[in-house]
């Protein structure tokens, strides 16, 4: 095995917006604290979001129009339909069809924040569409949730001791009648442990919402893709969606309520997020649990579904994660929790918790430092986390071979040292 997506703001419009704001008075100053440190600044709910100019944040008006530029004219080539471009793409694997929903695309669209301040944006930031894997940094954070309240005591405890066997919904696609899922039965899966979902390492085994785990990113001769040795929990990492939605319905056991109404509760409302954002699963991922139905969402849109959410939204959570799991006065995500989805995983040192990519060795993203690390989703979507200079950026439907490009002239925005 191997390591292995208002109306619209114009390319002119975003010149404008950069050079109106360099030629703005500066604000007021904010009260210092009593050491003299201006108090950290987080947007309000709604549309409560100060903008800055470049020049007002430190950076040069010049080359951060130029980062915008190249994002707008570096937008994926793939067709706006996702349906279309799944079928163009894994629709195209061992039992790759459809079985969530896909929303068309917009306009190549990004955010970007100097200090929690808006100081770029392009497309339409308020447009909801698919995130793709993205969505797997908001299921490892409500992994994480959990994690804090101690429903999962630790994670290196193993996972099957907490999911028993789970019954599903009567009249399911290909079922007649209640079936019951056994995510961890056989001897290889009962060593898995939460870590190792979290870090795709787990080679966990089975089939889930009719995807066998074999047909996820097929590799290798086909006579051994059911038959393969397992290899040791840990040890080898691969990229895997049907793993990630074992993980996920894993994780509705432990908190035994939609893991949207739990996104939604402790992550989205304190963060001042819209209500525009969804997150679905499948067709077929029904679950009775405590004698309710109740959806078992999916970690992205490699068979439709996933997250579907705008860039401002991304953006939010993507400081959420720069302040390291604080918003306000309240710590959301432990300290303990982001520092472990920042370690690097043996088995692939560029990979975090999931959906965390780390530069370590700067090998993810050779333009930034090796403290940068990114939520990535196919399409591509990106939220690029910079502690280093207090940026976030999110951008939307670029090339994925564009990525370092972007980069590179967002960071020549920065005052040179």
């Amino acid at each position: 095995m191997t390591s292995r997506s208002r109306p619209p703001v114009q390319h002119v419009a975003v010149l404008c917006f950069v050079a109106l704001y360099a030629a703005a008075p500066m604000p007021a100053q904010r009260p210092a604290t009593r050491a003299g440190v201006a108090p950290v600044y987080y947007p309000e709910a709604g549309a409560a979001w100060e903008h800055r100019s470049a020049a007002q944040v430190g950076l040069d008006s010049t080359r951060l129009a130029a980062a915008v530029a190249f994002a707008i004219s570096s937008e994926v080539k793939n067709p706006r339909s996702m349906e279309e471009n799944h079928y163009r793409t894994f629709g195209r694997e061992p039992y790759g069809g459809a079985v969530g929903p896909f929303k068309d695309r917009g306009d190549a669209t990004g955010v970007i924040l100097r200090h929690g301040y808006i100081v770029a944006e392009w497309g339409d930031p308020d447009r909801v569409d698919m995130t793709h894997s993205v969505t797997k940094s908001i299921l490892s954070s409500v992994v994480g949730l959990a994690y804090d309240r101690r429903m999962i005591r630790s994670l290196e405890d193993k996972v099957y001791p907490y999911v028993g066997p789970i019954p599903t919904l009567p009249g399911a696609p290909g079922t007649t009648a209640v079936t019951l899922i056994d995510l961890f039965a056989t001897p290889h899966n009962r060593e898995i442990t939460w870590d190792h979902m979290l870090r795709q390492v787990s080679d966990w085994e089975g089939t889930l919402w009719g995807k066998p785990e074999w047909a996820d990113r097929p590799t290798g001769d086909a006579a051994q893709w059911r038959t393969r040795a397992r290899v040791t929990p840990g040890s080898v990492y691969e990229y895997n969606d049907v793993r990630v939605n074992a993980l996920a319905l894993a994780a509705l056991q432990v908190w035994r309520r939609p893991l949207p109404s739990v996104l939604r509760e402790f992550i989205m409302e304190p963060i001042g997020a819209s209500s525009t954002w969804q997150w679905l699963g499948y067709e077929s991922s029904w679950v009775v649990m405590d004698g309710q139905a109740v959806q078992s969402v999916s970690g992205g849109g490699h068979w439709g579904g996933g997250l579907f959410i705008n860039a401002h939204d991304m953006a939010r959570f993507g400081y959420l994660t720069l302040r390291r799991g604080k918003w306000k006065e309240k710590q959301i995500l432990s300290e303990d929790w982001v520092t472990r989805a920042l370690t690097p995983t043996p088995a692939q040192p560029t990979y975090g918790f999931m959906n965390w990519f780390l530069n370590t060795d700067r090998k993810f993203v050779p333009s930034a430092p090796a403290s940068v690390f990114v939520h990535v989703g196919n399409g591509t979507n990106v939220v690029i986390v910079d502690p280093d200079h207090d940026i976030v950026a999110v951008v939307r439907w670029i090339e994925n071979g564009a990525l370092d490009g972007f980069v590179q002239r967002l960071f020549a925005a920065l005052p040179a040292k």
